[in-house]
């Protein structure tokens, strides 16, 4: 008996196990279908999506080519430029004060009663409970009130401001109106200087050129013959698309380019040139208003490597002559351009122009006499093209600052060379509420700026009544001019800065023999072969600036040895601000052997960031230390430095001291100051105005 029940129930064991195998498997198997499934629907997936990729990159080859092939169709539908384009639009941004329109709420008396309520103990603890209220009360009127009047004088002082903004743009329109005038005058006398402005301007806003497109222009005009002559600058071959399709390979799970054919390619692109040439003449004759215009001339050219030389070279690769009898009768949305440039106005066009194969131009702006006015960049330029802003006559560069000025947007005049109050260019800036007048003072330096000249120009902005001060250099400002300019309305240009605003607005400049400023900045950037990097740690989310200053003993050797936010560097690159990494929040390059032997000491300094919050202390300042890394940025130690203290807003955070034997130990500092960075600059010599 019993082995007959111990087999079963071992049977009925060995059943259970079977059925769960069975459950099991069959589990197991529906789990790999669905994953061959999904296998399959990603797969499927993916090669729809890179089916559909192919296809849309084919698209947009098609739909570029098919743009270039109507430019000139596409041009002639854009609105013809008019002198009206050129005027101030008369309505002026109305008065908007935003919030400080709205008067503060004053308090109810009866809210401070309503919470004092709940008294029920007596009579003496309602009597106190309303004293209290009334209390509160007074205390929040009083608030409510002194900020009501706070409001109605910033909303004064701001309509103030508005009322002025207001008078200098109707000002600013009238005489903006009467210089159009004037020169609509000018065009219908036929003057040569004023035609050219004109129809340069014509072409440069001219809304028919799409923004790939180059528009370098340079013309004269022949009073005489009623001609205009220009260099008008064509796009180079890569504007058409090498590539004709994109096919996806499921195969190799690859895209495959179809190339364009060459030929095809060829006809685009002679197509396009012409195409080009007639815009650029039908541009011209619908912006004569003013009836000056009898013919054109056009020679079309491109600015790029000669393949014979390797020098940068000018190819003239198209030309027409273009009256406007001839021109006149044409209809351009229907003409082959090819055809009618070469046939119908004579004009000449290369059959190689992916070659750069050339022809012979016609009548050149130069050839005419008068004012040649140039409009857009000149690739071809050399950076010794440019004009030194040293060797620059002052009255010259002043011109060219105003010139940028009027570049930028602004309206701009230099003053008289006598009586200007030390103002050299006088600006208006037309932007609502923030803009205004500028006075601007230019400085022709090579040395940095003292930081009385720019104390100097703060006077002159407050006795002027301007809204903003700026001081335009060839040179540099030192940690002083940027410390006194924080807070009020200046703005300061050094050098660098201002050759990369000229470049950036078309206009050209160079200081002295160095490489143009990005190239010089990008050198300048290139970290020293051998150095140590300084990351700089703390706890809580105040915002810092960490500086570093090159001293002997307790005194910087110069404001160019002061590496802050605003000199990134030292001169001999010894010291250098970079970019930091995790877990640091700001970090210093030091090349120690390369500092100047007459260093002994670099000291590390912590300052508050008056523009993040300048109402922020050092109490937030806590943990801090210091990771010295090497160059490969491997952790070499920690420095522990002193944590911060409320009420003050700039630290001395420790200084590495040059040893007898060559070595430079760190030695903790902790000094604070409540002055900010202004008050530690002053101990370690640096001058701020």
């Amino acid at each position: 008996m019993s082995r007959r029940a111990g087999s079963g129930l071992i049977g009925n064991w060995a059943e259970a196990q079977r059925r769960q195998q069975q459950t099991q498997l069959v589990q197991q198997r529906e789990a790999e279908r669905r994953q061959r499934a999904h296998e399959r629907d990603a797969n499927r997936s993916h090669r729809q999506y890179r089916e559909a990729e192919a296809l849309r990159r084919t698209a947009q080859f098609d739909a570029e080519v098919e743009a270039l092939k109507g430019l000139l169709a596409a041009g002639c539908r854009a609105p013809a430029f008019r002198i009206s384009a050129l005027a101030r639009p008369d309505a002026l941004q109305p008065f908007d004060p935003g919030a400080l329109a709205h008067p503060v709420p004053m308090p109810r008396i009866e809210d401070f009663q309503r919470q004092s309520s709940g008294w029920t103990l007596g009579s003496n603890h309602r009597a106190q409970a309303e004293r209290e209220a009334h209390a509160r009360y007074t205390q929040a009127w009083q608030a409510a009130n002194a900020a009501e009047a706070q409001r109605r004088q910033q909303l004064a002082a701001y309509r103030r401001q508005y009322d002025r903004w207001a008078a200098e743009q109707t000002a600013g329109a009238l005489a903006h109106d009467s210089g159009l005038t004037e020169l609509a005058d000018a065009l219908r006398a036929g003057d040569a200087e004023a035609a050219v402005e004109y129809f340069s301007a014509a072409l440069y806003a001219s809304t028919a050129w799409p923004e790939a497109l180059p528009r370098q222009v340079t013309a004269a005009y022949d009073p005489a013959a009623r001609r205009l002559v220009l260099d008008w600058e064509l796009p180079g071959y890569a504007v058409v698309p090498e590539a004709r399709a994109v096919q996806y390979l499921p195969s190799t799970d690859q895209d495959k380019i179809k190339p364009r054919p060459v030929t095809e390619r060829r006809a685009l692109y002679r197509d396009l040139l012409a195409q080009c040439l007639l815009l650029v003449v039908r541009e011209l004759y619908a912006a004569d208003e003013f009836d000056v215009l009898d013919s054109v001339e056009v020679n079309g050219f491109v600015d790029c490597h000669d393949p014979a030389t390797g020098q940068e070279a000018r190819f003239v690769l198209a030309t027409v002559p273009a009256a406007r009898s001839a021109f006149a009768g044409l209809r351009l949305e229907q003409v082959s351009a090819v055809d009618c440039l070469v046939s119908g106005l004579g004009g000449l066009l290369s059959t190689r122009p992916d070659q750069l194969t050339a022809v012979r131009p016609g009548r050149r702006p130069d050839e005419v006499g008068g004012e040649v006015v140039s409009h857009g960049g000149h690739p071809g330029e050399t950076d010794e093209d440019e004009p030194d802003l040293f060797a620059m006559d002052p009255i010259a560069f002043e011109n060219l600052v105003a010139e940028l000025f009027r570049a930028m947007g602004m309206e701009a005049v230099t003053t008289q060379r006598s009586g200007d109050g030390g103002v050299d260019v006088e600006a208006v800036d037309p932007a609502p509420i923030r803009g205004g007048r500028i006075v601007v003072q230019v400085k022709r330096y090579r040395n940095t700026v003292p930081p009385t000249a720019v104390r100097d120009l703060y006077g002159t902005v407050q006795d002027k009544g301007a809204n903003k001060g700026v001081l335009v250099t060839t040179a540099s400002f030192g940690p002083g001019s940027y410390t006194f300019a924080n807070g009020k309305p200046l703005e300061l240009v050094p050098g660098a800065d201002l050759v990369e605003l000229l470049h950036q607005y078309g206009l050209r400049g160079r200081l002295g023999d160095g490489a143009p400023a990005p190239a010089r900045r990008a050198a300048e950037a290139a970290p020293a072969a051998d150095h140590n990097v300084l990351g700089m740690s703390w706890s809580g989310s105040v915002a810092l600036d960490v500086c570093a200053l090159v001293c002997t003993g307790n005194r910087v050797l110069s404001e160019e040895h002061f590496v802050f936010f605003n000199n990134p560097r030292t001169p001999d690159g010894s010291v250098r601000a970079r970019a930091h990494a995790a877990p640091d929040k700001a970090a210093l390059e030091v090349s120690f052997d390369a500092l100047p032997s007459q260093a002994d000491r670099l000291v590390l300094v912590a300052a508050i960031d008056p523009e993040v919050d300048p109402h922020a202390d050092l109490a937030g300042f806590t943990d801090a230390h210091i990771r010295l890394l090497s160059a490969g940025g491997e952790e070499l130690g920690r420095l522990d430095v002193s944590d911060g203290r409320a009420g003050e807003t700039a630290l001395v955070l420790g200084s590495f001291r040059h040893r007898a034997n060559g070595d430079w130990d760190f030695v903790i500092g902790g000094k604070g100051y409540r002055g900010g960075l202004e008050d530690l600059l002053g101990e370690f010599g640096v001058e701020v105005a």
